[in-house]
């Protein structure tokens, strides 16, 4: 079982920053990935970005590309979404999500909020 938990959203000003945490406990694989997802009200939940647990090759939503990065810390088995340039687009419940080749376990979220 794999259980993931995110940390970090919050209220920020257009244009600032935030960075998300997401701290993975339990059994990964070799094909294991954790993503970043989010949903705003009345919006489908979308990817965001999303890293190889063992390749680190990262991959990200075009609407993100150049302003969001995603990272991942060996030694804290965590993941990082450091979000800068914030928008008001940007407002949403972010989810870190993970496993082996496709994304199976789920975090409860956490409200990032760009207001101008």
């Amino acid at each position: 079982q794999v259980q993931l938990l995110e940390s970090g959203g919050g209220l920020v000003q257009t244009g600032g920053s935030l960075r998300l945490s997401c701290t993975v406990s339990g059994r990964t694989f070799s094909s294991f990935v954790v993503g970043w997802f989010r949903q705003a009200p009345g919006k489908e939940r979308e990817f965001v970005a999303g890293i190889n647990w063992s390749s680190y090759i990262t991959s990200y939503a075009d609407s993100v590309k150049g302003r969001f990065t995603i990272s991942r810390d060996n030694g804290k088995n965590a993941v990082y979404l450091q979000m800068n340039s914030l928008k008001p687009e940007d407002t949403a419940v972010y989810y870190c999500a993970g496993g082996a080749g496709t994304y199976n376990y789920w975090g409860q979220g956490t409200q990032v909020t760009a207001s101008s």
